[in-house]
């Protein structure tokens, strides 16, 4: 006799765990169920997210994970109660001791790490005098140090793989006129430092060069085992790192043991930091190459590359290619022809392998990729839905002037798609674990333009609810929109400050 509980039917807490505990197959999803539920009381009519915290910084605002950090990760608020409370201030630092960049590192949980430190979450911080420092994200209590170099200005981090391995990068190493003058010729053009984080080691410090790389570079990033490198010339170059190290790597490096690069000197102590044990010397094979506008976006499944052509008459226009061959998907080359004064954007949909996310000022597509992996036959690009602002006539306006001498002034203008004056798309921002679209409108009035958030669902997009935002809108600063679950963090610059508004969904008193 078999048994399956229904996606469909309704069954309270009690009934999940009691399936789970005896082995029937989807019980263990309680989770998800309890997402779903979450998901129709926040659009419910009588619950609504409400404005509860503002506050303002000089510095750079970052959110992440349910917490505000601000003055460079000093000041950290949690959002997990009714309203932000903090949660705690490092110690004050020296101009020296600034920290740089930061990473959130949430711990596994199928594996037994050495420290019981290790399974809370940590943040990862580089600070200006070239340390890394691991601080508790609960409490900054400072769990680890590991000094990089006394030789390299390191200045940013980044995931390669996503709660497993990161690198830092330094600033890059430009040529100045008197040395070209000079013929003095300089071959490497940055460092990266690539470490495992459960637990924190070192892979390697890789020397980024013209030996290796060729000459032009413009910047270096990485990501799922990939160097991607651009060009001044337009185009993006794909690297194996797997390669590189197994090809080039002088010798296998452990923090707080001895090195002969070092002289005998332990990896990751003041001062001698962490040794170059990656160096390339001569030319790498290229994974994968193209020319674009605005770099290389890899991401489907299949596997498929987005860019823009070079060319100034390509201006917005995408293509979809896959990556197995560069061959151009079937309705692969999207253009909105957009009148505006900034361009649309496309990327990979964040939650969903298959899905393409191309949003302008009056339009937001949801395309798909059909494809199988080993098909001889191209992939094709479809709507999946589509959003659409609904605007008055914007056709041309014309307008007539009189002037002194009686001569009569005739002006015929085009209005841009996105004028402010308009409803415009603004921000979109997936919330995956509720299957959530939120897209940023402005509002389009004249003195001080307001901003609401349209709820959209994920697989559908049909309509679910609209949230307004309290803050005036001003759409020549940056904005950040983090939607996460109960709350909705806004961040914004005003001239020289940030301000962050928090909201938290409530329930509407009538």
């Amino acid at each position: 006799m078999s048994f399956k509980v229904s996606r469909k039917s309704t069954v309270n807490t009690a009934e999940l765990l009691s399936l789970r505990s005896r082995g029937i197959p989807d019980a263990g999803s309680l989770y998800r169920h309890c997402l779903k539920v979450f998901r129709g009381v926040l659009l419910q009519e009588s619950r609504s997210f409400i404005k509860v915290w503002s506050k303002t910084s000089k510095s750079a605002i970052m959110y992440e994970n349910g917490n505000i950090y601000f003055e460079n990760y000093q000041n950290c608020y949690s959002c997990v109660h009714a309203e932000p409370q903090s949660l705690y201030r490092l110690p004050k630092r020296s101009k020296q001791e600034k920290i740089k960049d930061a990473l959130l590192c949430q711990s596994p949980l199928e594996q037994t790490l050495p420290s019981p430190s290790d399974h809370s979450p940590s943040l990862l911080a580089l600070t200006a005098n070239n340390w890394l420092r691991r601080f508790s994200a609960e409490t900054g209590k400072e769990l680890q140090s590991v000094y990089l170099s006394p030789n390299f200005n390191f200045k940013y981090l980044g995931w390669n793989a996503s709660q497993e391995t990161f690198y830092v990068k330094t600033i890059q190493n430009k040529e100045t006129p008197l040395a070209r003058q000079a013929g003095v010729a300089h071959n490497t053009f940055m460092y990266l430092a690539v470490f495992h984080v459960f637990p924190l080691q070192i892979v390697g410090i890789l020397e980024i060069n013209k030996k290796g790389f060729g000459s032009g570079i413009t910047d270096v990033v990485m990501s799922q085992g990939v160097l991607a490198v651009s060009y001044s010339n337009k185009k993006v170059k794909l690297y194996s790192f797997e390669h590189i190290v197994q090809r080039y790597l002088t010798e296998t490096l452990t923090l707080g043991k001895q090195s002969s690069l070092l002289g005998g000197k332990k990896v990751g102590d003041f001062p001698f930091g962490i040794p170059v044990n990656i160096q390339i010397t001569d030319s790498l094979p290229v994974l994968f190459e193209a020319s674009s506008n605005n770099g290389v976006q890899i991401g489907g499944y299949p596997w498929h590359f987005i860019y823009t052509p070079p060319q100034k008459n390509q201006r917005g226009t995408h293509h979809i290619c896959s990556l197995k061959d560069s061959t151009l998907a079937t309705n692969g080359i999207q253009n909105m022809n957009c009148c505006c004064l900034e361009s649309d954007a496309i990327f990979f949909h964040p939650a969903d392998s298959r899905r393409i996310i191309h949003i302008g000022p009056t339009t937001m597509n949801v395309l798909k990729i059909l494809g199988e992996v080993n098909s001889p036959l191209p992939s094709t690009i479809v709507e999946d839905f589509s959003l659409l602002i609904h605007r008055n006539n914007t056709s041309p306006s014309s307008g007539v002037t009189v002037t002194s001498s009686g001569r009569t002034v005739r002006r015929r203008f085009h209005q841009l798609d996105d004028d402010s004056s308009q409803e415009t798309f603004r921000l979109v921002e997936c919330e995956d674990e509720l299957d959530l679209l939120a897209a940023v409108v402005t509002n389009g009035e004249e003195e001080e333009a307001r901003a609401h958030i349209r709820l959209h669902d994920n697989q559908t997009g049909t309509l679910q609810r609209k949230i307004d935002l309290v803050e005036p809108w001003d759409e020549t600063y940056p904005h950040v929109l983090c939607f996460d679950k109960d709350t909705i963090v806004h961040i914004e610059q005003r001239n020289t400050s940030f301000c962050c508004h928090v909201y938290k969904l409530g329930t509407t008193r009538k």
